[in-house]
C-alpha cells in the first residue's frame, strides 16, 4: 500500500504541475501576473515527444521545427537515460495523460468489476497495440518533413492542457474525449494503442538494466499478476518481462499482487539457485 501511495502521489503531483505551469503560460500570454516560482514556457518546451522530431531536424536542417524547444530534446535526453536503466516508468509515474485515463478506470472498474479491460480479446489486443508504432512513423516523417509539430492538433495530452483556450483543435478534443470514454472499459487505452511516445519507450523494455523478472522456482501459477497487469500482459508465462506494453507500473510484483515474497521484482540480475525457501 505504501509504494501504491507514493506512486499516485508522483502522478498528482506531475499532473498538478503541467496544469500550473499550462495555466501560468496562459496567463502570461494575456498579459497577467504570472504566478511565482512556476516556468511561463509552452507544453511545447515541455513535451519529450517533441524532442524527438526536434532532435532529427536540428541534426539534419541545423534549425527547429516550428513551435518546437531545445529544452524538449533535453527531457527526451533523460526520459531516454532513465528508460534505459528502469524501462519506460515515465509512462506511468510521470505522464499526466496516462494518471488521467488511469483514474477514469477507476470508475470503471468499479462499474464493470471483473470484465473491466478484457473486452477485447487477446490476439486483437495485442494487435492493436503495434498501431502506436503506424502512428509514431507517420508523425516523425511528416513532422520532418513539413518541420512542424505536425500532431499536435490531434495530440490529447496539449489538447487537456489546453481545454480552456482557443489553442483547442477539434480533432484533438475528439480524440481526447474519445480516450477517456474509453478509460471507463479499457485500461489506458490511449496508452495501449495510439500514443506514439508510449510505443517508442516501449522498446526500452528490451535493454532496460533493471526488468521485472519472475522466480520461476516460487511461483505457484496462480495468474494474479495476470490479472492487475493493466496492459494485459501474460506475465505468468515469463521470466523476465521484456513486453514493449509493459510500462513498469509495478502492480504485478510480490509486494503489490504476487502472493509469494520475492517471485515478482524489478531486479538488475538473474535469480538464482533457491538457498532456503523463498529467499534467493
Amino acid at each position: 500500500m505504501k509504494k501504491k501511495w507514493i506512486r499516485l502521489s508522483l502522478q498528482v503531483f506531475f499532473f498538478l504541475l503541467v496544469a500550473l505551469i499550462a495555466v501560468n503560460h496562459s496567463l502570461v500570454e494575456e498579459g497577467h501576473t504570472a504566478i511565482p516560482f512556476l516556468t511561463s514556457a509552452s507544453l511545447c518546451a515541455l513535451c519529450p515527444f517533441g524532442g524527438v522530431t526536434t532532435f532529427l531536424g536540428f541534426v539534419t536542417y541545423g534549425t527547429l521545427a516550428q513551435q518546437a524547444r531545445l529544452s524538449s530534446t533535453v527531457m527526451m535526453g533523460i526520459i531516454f537515460l532513465l528508460s534505459i536503466i528502469l524501462g519506460p516508468v515515465f509512462c506511468s509515474y510521470v505522464c499526466p495523460l496516462g494518471s488521467i485515463q488511469e483514474w477514469f478506470g477507476k470508475l470503471g472498474k468499479k462499474i464493470f468489476k471483473r470484465r473491466y479491460n478484457k473486452l477485447i480479446p487477446k490476439k486483437l489486443d495485442k494487435i492493436l497495440s503495434f498501431t502506436r508504432y503506424i502512428i509514431l512513423v507517420w508523425v516523425v516523417v511528416q513532422t520532418f518533413r513539413s518541420m512542424t509539430l505536425i500532431f499536435k492538433p490531434y495530440d490529447p495530452f496539449t489538447t487537456l492542457f489546453h481545454i480552456w483556450t482557443d489553442e483547442v483543435a477539434i480533432g484533438g478534443l475528439v480524440i481526447l474525449a474519445t480516450t477517456l470514454l474509453l478509460s471507463f472499459v479499457i485500461e489506458r487505452p490511449w496508452c495501449k494503442y495510439a500514443c506514439p511516445y508510449g510505443g517508442l519507450l516501449g522498446l526500452f523494455n528490451k535493454i532496460s538494466i533493471f526488468k521485472i523478472r519472475r522466480n520461476t522456482s516460487s511461483c505457484v501459477s496462480c495468474g494474479k499478476c495476470d490479472d492487475v497487469c493493466p496492459m494485459n500482459i501474460d506475465i505468468s508465462n515469463k521470466e523476465v518481462v521484456t513486453d514493449i506494453r509493459c510500462i513498469r507500473c509495478m502492480e504485478c510484483v510480490s509486494e503489490q499482487a504476487c502472493p509469494i515474497e520475492k517471485t515478482l521484482e524489478l531486479k538488475a540480475g538473474k535469480y538464482t539457485e533457491e538457498v532456503k525457501g523463498n529467499e534467493i
